[in-house]
Formats: C-alpha cells, sequence, structure tokens
C-alpha cells in the first residue's frame, strides 16, 4: 500500500469519525469534493497548505494520517488511558509513602 493509499484511507476514517461528509469537509478547506474523492482513493496527494487545513479541521495530527494499520499510534484514547494508569499509580505510591512517614510517628 503506498503513501497516497494509506494518507487516503486515513483521511476518510477521520472525516467519518467526525461524521463529515466529502461534500461538507471540502467546502471547509477550500477545495472541491471531487479533489477530495481523489485524496481519499490515493489518486492524487495534498499540499503541505491543504494538509495543514485538513490537519486543523479534523482535529489530528499530520502524522496521524500516515500511520499504516502495522503501526501503532498513541491516539487521544490511549492517551486518557496513560493518564488514568499513571493518577492511579501515583495516588498509590502517595499513600505508600504516607503510612510509612506514619510508623515514624
Amino acid at each position: 500500500m503506498g503513501i497516497k493509499s494509506v494518507f487516503g484511507a486515513n483521511l476518510k476514517y477521520y472525516r467519518k469519525k467526525r461524521n463529515l461528509s466529502q461534500e461538507e469537509l471540502s467546502e471547509q478547506v477550500g477545495i472541491t469534493p471531487k479533489h477530495l474523492s481523489t485524496i481519499e482513493t490515493g489518486a492524487t496527494f495534498v499540499s503541505a497548505d491543504l494538509l495543514e487545513r485538513l490537519t486543523k479541521r479534523l482535529e489530528v495530527s499530520a502524522s496521524t494520517l500516515f500511520y499504516t494499520v502495522k503501526e501503532k499510534s498513541v491516539d487521544d484514547s490511549m492517551l486518557t488511558i496513560i493518564d488514568q494508569i499513571i493518577d492511579r499509580e501515583f495516588i498509590r505510591a502517595a499513600e505508600s509513602i504516607k503510612l510509612q512517614i506514619r510508623q515514624y510517628d
């Protein structure tokens, strides 16, 4: 799978995830629906300016649009899980420290 195809498939995925039609997204980023369609199918590629507009509108990093299914990316849901684990472990560590300090009283 080439980079244009990977990019196009990811673009389509995140467009649909935001519940946007091709018409809506293309209008919001200043291109025609046909142009967006050719990008999503991998027939053409984006310019740097268009890439920036797409990532801002879809609220994703540019690198996210280049990942293949074989690569694992850290998305917002993964970051939330990581944050929860850190918070839980921090609370456990703080409770353990408090118990140790109380033993010295």
